[in-house]
C-alpha cells in the first residue's frame, strides 16, 4: 500500500533466499516477470490489489516451497496448468481477475470469485480433503453442484452464489458438519433444500433467487410436494427389515462418534482462519472495553444502520468500530454485504476491514481509524478550511476508488451511496471510500439492476434510481457529480435554498455561465489572490465536469475513467501555475 507504480523489476529474481514478497495494494502494471520463478525459497507471494495483466507464469509450478499465493484484484487472464503442480500450497487467491480457466491435496482456501469462469465445477474438487474455504461466486459457472463437494469434510464456508448453476442441492452436503456458512443464492437451482446437518442453521439469504427451490417454511420457499405411494405387502416387508437394520446401524454410528469424541477430537482453530476471513475475531467484551462501554465521548458518527465509535484495542492501536443497529431488519443484510464486499476489495482509497465481531444479537466491523473524520465534517467545520488543492486531491482519490470499483473487476461493483459522509480522511488527508452496506456487483450481461427498495440518500441519488429503482455504474457517476459540486460550493443538496424545481445541480447550471464567483465557496476564490484567474479557471472546469456527470440520461454521462483523467489534467494545470 505504498502507491508504487511501474512494473515488477526483474532484478527481484536475484534475491534467491527471499521467502516473503509483499507488493499488495499498489499501482503496479504489466505482466508478472518469469524472473520471480528463480526465488526457489519463496514461501509467500502477495501481489494482490494492483493492475497486473497477462498470464500467471507457467514456471510458478516449480516454486515447490510456495504456500501462500495472493494474486487477487488484478487483470490477469490465464492460469497455467502447471500451477496445479503445487501440491503443498495452502492459500490461493485469484479472485477478481479476468481469468479463463487435481492435485492440490493440502489446499485450505480457494478464492476464484468475480472472474469469467463459464465451465462446470469439476467433480475432482472432492479430492481437496483439507479445503476449508471455497469461494466461486460471481462467475458464470454452469451445470450442477457436484456431489463430491460433500467429501470436503473440513469445509467451513462455501459460496457459489450468482452463477448459472442448475439441478438440486446435493444431499451429500448434509455430511459437512463443520460448514458454518453456505451461499447458493441467485442461481437456477430446484428441488428440496436439504434440512439435516448444517442446513438446520442456515437462513433464507443462503438460498434466495432460486425460484424452483422448495423446503421448510422458515426459509421462505414454497413447501415441497409430497408423493403418495400405495404400499404393498412387499413394501411392508422391506420396511419391516430395513428400518430395524438402519436403526441398529445409526446406533452403532452414534456410539462410534461418542467414543471418537472422548478420545479428544481437536476443535477448529480460529487462529488458522485464512486472511480473507478476518485475521482475528473480537468478542463483544473486547469491543465494549475498547469503546469505553460505547461511550458518547467515543462516538464518531451515526449512519442509517448503526453508529461508529473510536476505539483502542489491547495492543494500543486506534481503530474505528462500526456497530450495526439490529433493530433495523436491513442491518443484518447490510453487515453481510459490507463484510463480503470490503474483504475482497483492496485499494488505497477504499477503507480496510481489520476484523469483526458477530453473534446473533451483536454485529460490528473493526475498521481503519481515520483521524480527520469525514469529508462532510471537514467541509463544514468552522475551525478548518480545506484549500483548493486538498479538495481536488480528495475528489481525485474518490474518483480513483470509483474507477477501481467500476473497471478493476470483471464484474463492476456499484457503491450505491456516494456522499461526503462516506468519504473518510486519514493522517495525510488521503480519502478512503467507506460504507459498502448497499454495494452491488453488476453481472456482465446486465447494464443495470432494478431493486424495489430505494435506499440511497436523498439529494445524491440519480433520478433513475429514485424513479424506477434502477442501479448502475452511471448512477454512481451521478452521485459523484453532486458530491463534486458540493465540495466546491460548500452547499449541501438539501440546503434550504433548494426547493421545488431548484436543486443544487440546476443552481450550478444556471449561474455558472454568469460567473463562477456566484457559486464557488468564497473560501476558495478571492479577487485579491494573485492566482485568481488560474484558480477561477480550474474551478470552472471542475463544475463543467460535474455537469457532465449529472446529465439526465444515464447513457450520456461520462465514466469513472474519464473523470479521473480530467481531474488529473485540471490538477496538473493548477500545479504548473500556482505554487502551494
Amino acid at each position: 500500500g505504498n502507491n508504487l507504480n511501474g512494473s515488477i523489476p526483474i532484478a527481484v529474481g536475484k534475491l534467491q533466499k527471499l521467502q516473503l514478497l509483499s507488493l499488495e495494494d499498489n499501482q503496479l502494471e504489466g505482466s508478472i516477470p518469469d524472473d520471480l520463478c528463480r526465488l526457489a525459497a519463496l514461501f509467500e507471494l502477495d501481489s494482490g490489489g494492483n493492475k497486473l495483466d497477462g498470464f500467471v507464469p507457467a514456471c510458478f509450478g516449480n516454486l515447490t516451497n510456495l504456500r501462500n499465493l495472493y494474486l487477487g484484484s488484478n487483470k490477469l487472464t490465464s492460469i497455467p496448468s502447471t500451477l496445479w503442480n503445487l501440491k503443498d500450497i495452502l492459500y490461493l487467491d485469484l479472485s477478481s481477475n479476468f481469468l479463463l480457466i487435481g492435485n492440490l491435496k493440502v489446499l485450505v482456501q480457494v478464492d476464484l470469485s468475480m472472474n469469467n469462469f463459464s465451465d462446470v465445477i469439476p467433480t475432482t474438487i472432492g479430492g481437496l480433503k483439507d479445503l476449508q474455504y471455497l469461494f466461486l461466486e460471481y462467475n458464470r459457472l454452469q451445470g450442477s453442484i457436484p456431489d463430491s463437494i460433500g467429501d470436503l469434510i473440513n469445509l467451513k464456508s462455501l459460496n457459489l452464489s450468482n452463477n448459472n448453476l442448475s439441478g438440486t442441492i446435493p444431499i451429500s452436503l448434509e455430511k459437512l458438519l463443520d460448514l458454518k456458512d453456505i451461499n447458493v443464492s441467485f442461481n437456477k437451482l430446484e428441488g428440496e433444500i436439504p434440512n439435516k446437518g448444517p442446513f438446520r442453521n442456515f437462513s433464507t439469504e443462503s438460498f434466495e433467487g432460486n425460484e424452483l427451490l422448495c423446503g421448510m417454511p422458515n426459509l421462505q420457499v414454497p413447501p415441497c410436494r409430497t408423493r403418495i405411494h400405495h404400499t404393498s405387502r412387499k413394501n411392508d416387508l422391506l420396511i419391516g427389515i430395513v428400518l430395524p437394520l438402519s436403526t441398529i446401524f445409526m446406533m452403532a454410528v452414534i456410539l462410534f462418534i461418542l467414543r471418537y469424541r472422548k478420545r479428544g477430537k481437536p476443535l477448529p482453530n480460529d487462529a488458522n482462519m485464512p486472511r480473507i476471513s478476518n485475521q482475528r475475531r473480537f468478542t463483544y467484551l473486547e469491543i465494549f472495553q475498547a469503546t469505553n462501554g460505547f461511550s458518547e465521548n467515543n462516538l464518531i458518527g451515526r449512519g442509517g444502520f448503526g453508529s461508529v465509535y473510536k476505539a483502542r484495542i489491547q495492543d494500543g492501536m486506534e481503530v474505528a468500530v462500526k456497530v450495526f443497529d439490529l433493530q433495523y431488519g436491513r442491518a443484518f443484510k447490510s453487515f453481510d454485504i459490507e463484510c463480503d464486499m470490503i474483504k475482497r476489495i483492496r485499494h488505497r482509497n477504499i477503507i480496510k476491514i481489520i476484523s469483526s465481531c458477530s453473534s446473533d444479537d451483536f454485529k460490528a466491523l473493526v475498521l481503519e481509524y481515520m483521524p480527520h473524520g469525514s469529508l462532510e465534517k471537514c467541509l463544514y467545520s468552522s475551525n478548518y478550511i480545506l484549500d483548493i488543492f486538498q479538495r481536488l486531491n480528495i475528489m481525485i482519490d474518490v474518483a480513483s476508488a470509483l474507477e477501481y470499483l467500476h473497471f478493476g473487476y470483471s464484474v463492476p461493483i456499484i457503491h450505491c451511496d456516494l456522499k461526503p459522509s462516506n468519504v473518510l480522511l486519514d493522517d495525510n488527508m488521503v480519502a478512503h471510500l467507506s460504507d459498502f452496506g448497499m454495494a452491488k456487483p453488476l453481472l456482465k450481461e446486465d447494464q443495470s439492476l432494478t431493486q424495489t427498495q430505494t435506499l440511497a440518500t436523498i439529494g445524491y441519488m440519480a433520478p433513475e434510481y429514485g424513479r424506477e429503482g434502477q442501479v448502475s455504474t452511471n448512477g454512481d457517476v451521478y452521485s459523484f457529480g453532486i458530491m463534486l459540486m458540493e465540495t466546491f460550493t460548500r452547499k449541501k443538496p438539501t440546503d434550504e435554498i433548494f426547493f421545488g424545481d431548484m436543486t443544487l445541480k440546476h443552481w450550478v447550471n444556471d449561474l455558472l455561465p454568469i460567473s463562477v464567483m456566484e457559486i464557488v465557496d468564497a473560501n476558495l476564490l478571492s479577487q485579491k489572490d494573485e492566482h485568481f484567474t488560474t484558480k477561477g479557471q480550474c474551478v470552472s472546469f471542475i463544475f463543467n465536469l460535474a455537469m457532465k456527470c449529472t446529465v439526465e440520461s444515464p447513457e450520456q454521462r461520462i465514466n469513472a475513467k474519464e473523470i479521473v483523467t480530467r481531474l488529473l489534467k485540471i490538477r496538473d494545470s493548477l500545479l504548473k501555475n500556482v505554487k502551494r
